[in-house]
């Protein structure tokens, strides 16, 4: 018989009262004396026998039970059965044996070179404030996995490792050296740069004239926009004939994509590759790269990774590049700044815009912000280059953004970076998910639990609503205005799924901290439509809306709720609404193939003299405020 032991709360079907009593006699007749005198056992019994099976299999998962279990029974509920003596005393026993198999896992991870399960059990280890110096830190794990991957010749991920390795613990001038010889054996100038400049800052002056001098001179060099446009692509994907009234059309996607390696791969867009890889697709599709004009040949390609999250694409062709871009010399630019657009608007390949850097911090995408920019891009442009005058990486353009007709955007080369390790490993990627809604609140900027999602980690553990994140893995919790939310995202985002994250959260009321170790889980695509489907509407409300509902008193055909709460700066702010307005709910949809909520409802605004008004509220189910 399956047990529901594991997650608190979830309900499960009980078999009919018949069968119960007829499984019982049987019990009873096969049961010894002694079994029979047996006190039965409490629910508490079977989670601590979860978490030991557990403690064997999954340490990480043991772990974050352990909290689930101290959160049900323990802090005001210590008075509990379940929260005995015996049972905190088992519980310590169980945290113990799991950090040590935790421990010996990693040790065994790095023996047989499997270098991101090590650097993600070190990451595991350090949350729960554990010391890893005998079994493995995290810097020195990467740095061998660049220094192995640099031997086996894939250079693009030896680069990005060495970077990783040097954004935690700067690497010394020698540790730097052979990453950027191969640079330039591989005639990449910017991350030959890239490596000079680092080797430069962490060596004192008589090291930096241990860097050959033909070196120094390739790296200082500068690439010309005019080699650049030999590394960038066209990408068609051709999806057959489209039937629009009786007619057949020739259904293309058109698109841009930039040599990242010189191996053939290539970055691109995920929405122009999408139907290569999306299974709810139906139909025809067929991938293909051209080099030059419209008489250039076609070059079937592949789609090797893609992060949908950032709308991003990782695809292979049998292409040698004529230039390879620099994804490690990546700049956080200014608005204000110069950039190049290269790619092929409405087909026109090779086409070369140029304008300036417009705005900074858009949230448009599900992790993270993007770049505003004003160079002209049009259809075809997505997913080409924007580089600066030093021909540094700016970003990816995406185009198309249906309420903002005539602006563009781009992906952050930085984020490109951060998302290339797990693209190049192959398939979908999996980002990390904790369950929370956040929202910046305060003159000074905070990050508050907004809402919790159910099943989630978070709503395992019972983490109250409302609550400030202060810390993430003991990294504090501080951004400009508009930018907290994703410098969050960005401190969980080299994670991955299966690994131990800690929180200090502060209770904004009582001014007291508490610290949860949570273990994160794969992220939904649509975080807010599988939230919709197991939550209330009224609670909906808060994380799509911005607007927190308490029951109204009363009945019949008084309004069901009032507005306790309106959120800053959030849909329900922009529609006027403001606290103490009574609210009727009268539909809530969600449309999860366009990506959007609605939530009619009618409100009796405080500001207009309590005058009645019927309203709809959308809202995208693709929301950047989640953690």
């Amino acid at each position: 018989m399956t047990r529901n032991t594991i997650y608190p709360g979830r309900a499960f079907l009980s078999p009919p009262l018949f069968v119960l009593l007829t499984a019982a006699a049987i019990l009873a007749a096969c049961a010894t004396p002694e079994e029979r005198l047996a006190p039965p056992q409490s629910t508490s019994v079977y989670r601590l026998g979860d978490i030991e099976k557990y403690a064997a299999e999954d340490p990480p998962r043991a772990i974050h039970l352990i909290e689930v279990y101290r959160a049900l029974y323990g802090g005001e509920s210590r008075h509990a059965p379940e929260f005995s003596p015996q049972a905190a005393r088992r519980l310590e026993e169980l945290e113990t044996l799991a950090v040590e198999n935790m421990k010996a896992a990693q040790i065994k991870a790095l023996e047989e070179k499997r270098w991101d399960d090590a650097a993600s059990l070190a990451r595991s280890l350090t949350a729960l404030n554990i010391a890893v110096e005998s079994t493995g830190m995290e810097p020195e794990i990467i740095l061998e996995e660049a220094r192995s991957a640099l031997a086996a010749g894939n250079n693009l991920q030896a680069f990005l490792a060495a970077v990783r390795s040097h954004e935690l613990k700067p690497l010394s001038p020698a540790e730097i050296l052979p990453f950027l010889e191969q640079a330039a054996r591989q005639n990449q100038r910017r991350a030959a740069a890239f490596f000079l400049r680092a080797a430069d800052q962490a060596a004192p002056g008589a090291e930096r004239a241990a860097i050959p001098r033909e070196l120094r001179d390739y790296a200082e060099g500068r690439d010309p926009v005019s080699d650049m446009i030999k590394g960038v692509a066209t990408v068609l994907v051709d999806r057959g004939l489209r039937a629009q009234r009786g007619r057949a059309y020739l259904d293309r996607v058109l698109g841009s994509a930039f040599f990242v390696d010189p191996s053939g791969l290539l970055i691109t867009n995920y929405h122009v590759i999408s139907s290569e890889v999306d299974p709810g697709y139906e139909g025809y599709s067929r991938m293909y790269i051209r080099m030059g004009d419209s008489s250039s040949p076609r070059v079937r390609a592949k789609v090797v990774g893609w992060d949908k999250a950032m709308d991003l694409a990782l695809i292979r062709a049998d292409i040698k590049p004529g230039y390879v871009f620099p994804v490690i010399d990546r700049v956080s630019p200014k608005p204000g700044d110069a950039i190049y657009a290269i790619g092929s608007p409405g087909g026109l390949e090779k086409t070369v815009t140029q304008g300036i850097v417009s705005a900074l911090g858009r949230r448009f995408l599900q992790l993270g912000d993007v770049i505003q920019i004003d160079a002209a891009v049009n259809h075809g442009n997505s997913g080409g280059p924007v580089v600066d005058r030093e021909g540094r990486l700016v970003g990816i353009v995406f185009a198309g953004i249906e309420q903002y007709q005539g602006l563009n955007f781009a992906v952050p080369a930085e984020r490109l970076a951060m998302a290339l390790p797990a693209m190049l490993k192959g398939g979908k990627v999996e980002r990390p998910w904790l369950g929370l809604s956040l929202a910046e609140t305060g003159a000074a900027p905070r990050a508050e639990i907004l809402y919790v999602a159910p099943f989630t980690p978070a709503w395992e553990q019972r983490i109250p609503e409302g609550r400030v994140i202060l810390t993430i893995n003991g990294e504090k919790a501080a951004a400009p205005q508009g930018a907290l939310i994703p410098a969050l995202q960005d401190r969980l985002f080299p994670s991955r799924p299966g690994e131990l994250v800690a929180l200090e959260l502060s209770d904004p009321g009582t001014e007291r901290t508490e610290k949860r170790i949570l273990i994160t889980t794969p992220r939904p695509e649509l975080p807010l439509a599988e939230a919709a489907a197991k939550d209330s509407k009224e609670r909906m409300a808060a994380p799509l809306f911005g607007m927190i509902l308490a029951p109204a008193a009363g009945g019949g055909f008084s309004p069901a709720y009032f507005i306790k709460r309106v959120i800053r700066g959030s849909i329900a702010d922009e529609a006027g609404l403001s606290e103490q307005d009574p609210v009727s709910i009268r539909a809530f949809r969600v449309e999860k193939e366009s990506g959007i909520a609605m939530m009619d409802i009618s409100v009796k605004k405080r500001r207009m003299g309590y005058l009645e008004t019927s309203m709809r509220l959308p809202a995208s189910l693709d929301s950047p405020d989640t953690l």
